[in-house]
Formats: C-alpha cells, structure tokens, sequence
C-alpha cells in the first residue's frame, strides 16, 4: 500500500516524478477516510487545501522547482501547536474555536521543507497525561486493538503513524508524550535533547521539561523528519548550533564493543510482567551487534519528587490565567497539576532545580561507562480506553495521573535524548516498546544505535489489521 511506504520512499518517488504529490495525498486521504472514523487520531481535517496544495506542488516540480526534504509528505500536526489559519484547541473547550494566526517555529520549518499539513492530530487537554481523549474531540483509540488507548499525549500522532493516514508526525514531550504513543502504537518517537529542536512561541523560554520530538513508523524517517526541525534559531535561548543534515546521513554503524545498560525500573517503579517479559525476550537478540549488555542503571533516588515539582511549576506558570477565568471547563487532573504549581515556594522551585542538577552530574557519569541505556518505555501495556489514567501497576498504587509514567519522565529530567522503538508484542497483540537513552547531545549517535537495533528486532513495520482491510 502506497500509504505504508517509508517517507524516505515517497519523497524519492516524488522528487523522481515516478508518483504525483496528489497521487500520494489522495492516497492518504482515502485512507484517513477509511480509517479515522474509527481510531479518531486526526481532529481537524483540510482535505480540500491538501490537495490543492499537492495540485500546486506538481506543477512547481514539472518545472523544476523543488521545495525540500520533505516536498509533498502529508503531515498532521499536533493540536497543541498553532497553525496558521488551522484551529488550534489544545483539546480544550476554552480554545474550541481558536484559529491562530501564525505558525509555530517547527510548523514554519515543515512547510519550508515541503510538507503538506492536512489537520491536526488528537491530543488531551493541554496535553496533560498519557491517555488521548478530551471533551472537544473525544478519544483516540489504538489502532491495534480498538478497546485500548494510543497513549498521549501525542496518541492521535501515534495512532495517525500506525494507521497509515501520514507517513510523518511531530509530537510534544514533557513526561513522556513522544515515547508512551509511540511505544504504545508500534511506531519510533525521539524525544531530543533540549535545544535540539528550537521552539518559538512558549511562555517559559528557558523551560527544558518540554521538547518537540519527531514520529514516523522508522528509524530513518525519524531521522530525515529531525533534520527539518533541528538548528539554531535566535527565538529560542536554549537552541544551539547542529549539523541538521548529519541526522538521517549514514544510519549503518559499527557497535561492536559498544556498552549497554539494561534496567528494568531504575530502582524507581513497577513494571507490568508482561512488559518486563517482551523485553527480557527480545533483549538477547542484541548480542548480533556484539556489544556488551549489562544489568546498571544510574542513582535516581529523589527524581519523582523533582519533577513532580517542576511540572507542577511550568503548568501553574502556563495555566493559572485559564484556570482562574476557566476552572469549571477544565479536567481535575489539570486543576490539580495547576494548584499543586500554586503552592509551590520559591525555595520549593530551587531545591528542585538544585537536586536536578545534581542527578544530571550523576547520569553523565554514569555515561563514562556506558555507551547506551536501555529500559522500558511504559511500565504497562495499552490500557482499557475508558480508564483516565492507571490506578495500579502489580499492586502498586499509583498516587496521580502522572506516577505511571515514571520510565519516561525521569529519564526527561536528564536532559538525555531517548527514543522509543518497537520491541514486539504482548501475547494479546498489543505494542511493547524499548527506550533507549544516550549520552548528552548525541542524537546522530542515538538514531544510528536505534536503527541497528530496529534492524534485529523489526526490520519491517507490522501495521494493525484495522488499516489493511
């Protein structure tokens, strides 16, 4: 099927005229069609401007023209990022019918490469938690079993990606909101390291919990979508200089060697059995690379605690206008996150940021040793869809919307890039996937180890049976 090829694949055929940029949309269209009614991945749809656009785009490249990497890719952006012209809600009723008037920096940068943004994916409200649904748009649901969730808060990305309704997808991560959809949806999420990606407009400039993060069904898409979005710009302070085109160039490398980490909880939380065992199966596999696998992982002591803290900080610092003009629209595990930023002292914030730093120093020296470290991406499997977040995890209770999601948001307060790739499947047929994380700043190297093992454990993409009927 024309809507599963690689976005590497379309864009050859594209640039080659071997394939029309309408033939591909019009594809894509069919299959979101087909397939979104059931899933609910895609919120707001521009059909009509895609394929005008993709009409336009034809008649560019039959006069030479071409516009970049990504010229003629349908693409959904995030519903947490404005675009021009687009509505925009962040899944809220409060912004129901808000249409910006201007693009973010990454939307800018994927129109100047020549993708095609057809709508919008789903997301939760304000993408707070790791489960897609809102009172705008509804649910999403996983494309590999209707009844379970697609993970946010980047699930309607996810689930758009496994579907086949985009070959590319930008997502947002915080706790965990590029890895938890892609590991839940069978597909590869990047979560880079802060600066990486430049993001212009935000409210805390400075803020380096959250990042932009690129999906698609690949290692090399992730690659090729990364070096659109990644580079220096003035607007962001974080920013810094890289070499954009160095990131999908020379994806094969040797590992032989090479050290890896492998734990199963950082000594921090629960795991479901049936993760754990998708893993500890698809683990030895690695010894293909003949690297040096090891049971290690860095001092977390203490994390869940700082980041609790500054999460609750950067939603008081983005929300507190909406939740005293707005608090009766509001969801209660926003209010809460929102309130719990309002207690906060200022001394609560620096101790914070102080015991922050110092586990960062502890996981850089932990990479003096270590080249990798690998662990799960969720501590469970896609849940029930009806369940707001998970109360338990093998007996353990879960205090807050946020404390199942520990596998991720920990590694966030590292500053680490981390990808997500596909592992395998649960017994019941439901996506595992593993977490890689590297050392600081080293995306190229990253995206070279995740494709080497993406080569051993799932060299081609399974898409749901949804999709192919």
């Amino acid at each position: 099927m024309l809507c599963f090829k690689s976005a590497r694949e379309l864009a050859a055929l594209i640039a080659k005229r071997k394939i029309s940029v309408q033939e591909v949309m019009a594809a894509h269209l069919e299959q979101i069609d087909q397939i979104n009614p059931k899933v609910n991945a895609i919120c707001t749809l521009a059909a009509d401007e895609a394929m005008l656009q993709a009409k336009s785009m034809d008649e560019e490249l039959g006069r030479g023209a071409g516009r970049g990497l990504l010229q003629g890719l349908p693409i959904a952006i995030k519903d947490l990022n404005e675009t021009k012209g687009m509505r925009t809600t962040y899944g809220s009723p409060i912004y129901r019918n808000h249409i910006p008037r201007y693009d973010t920096l990454a939307v800018e940068r994927l129109k100047a490469a020549g993708a095609i943004v057809i709508g919008k994916t789903n997301t939760p409200e304000f993408g707070a938690g790791s489960q897609t649904f809102n009172p705008v748009f509804g649910i999403t649901r996983n494309p590999y079993d209707l009844t379970k969730t697609s993970g946010g808060s980047s699930g309607g990305a996810g689930a758009a990606l496994a579907s086949g309704m985009v070959p590319i997808a930008d997502g947002s991560d915080l706790g965990g909101s590029v890895r938890n959809p892609a590991g839940f949806n069978n597909v590869v999420g990047l979560r880079p390291s802060p600066g990486c990606i430049p993001v212009y407009p935000r409210s805390l400039a400075w803020d380096t919990l959250s990042v932009l993060g690129p999906m698609a069904r690949c290692v090399g898409d992730v690659a090729l979508l990364l070096s659109v979005m990644a580079g220096v710009d003035g607007r962001d302070p974080v920013s810094y200089p890289t070499s954009p085109p160095r990131f999908h160039d020379q994806l094969n490398a040797d590992f032989r060697g090479a050290r890896l980490a492998w734990s199963q909880n950082l000594g921090e939380f629960p795991v479901q059995q049936t993760v754990t065992d998708v893993l500890q199966s698809a683990l030895p596999r690695l010894a293909d690379l003949d690297c040096v696998l090891e049971e290690a992982h860095p001092d977390f002591s203490g994390a869940a605690e700082i980041f609790h803290t500054l999460r609750a900080y950067s939603f008081a610092a983005d929300h507190a206008k909406d939740i005293r003009q707005h608090r009766a629209l509001m969801k209660d595990t926003v209010v809460w996150n929102v309130e719990e930023g309002l207690k906060l002292s200022a001394l609560d914030v620096s101790t914070a940021q102080t015991r922050r730093t110092a586990l960062y120093q502890r996981v850089r020296e932990f990479f003096n040793d270590y080249d990798f470290l690998l662990l799960p991406v969720s501590q469970v499997a896609p849940f029930d869809v009806e369940t707001a977040w998970v109360k338990e995890i093998d007996g353990t209770l879960m205090h807050s919307y946020i404390d199942w999601m520990k596998s991720c948001s920990l590694i966030t307060l590292t500053e680490h890039p981390a990808i997500s790739v596909p592992c395998g499947f649960t017994p019941q047929g439901l996506p595992v996937g593993l977490q890689i994380v590297g050392s600081h700043r080293s995306e190229h190297r990253l995206l070279q180890f995740a494709y080497a093992v993406e080569q051993l454990l799932q060299p081609v993409f399974t898409p749901p049976r949804i999709a192919l009927a």
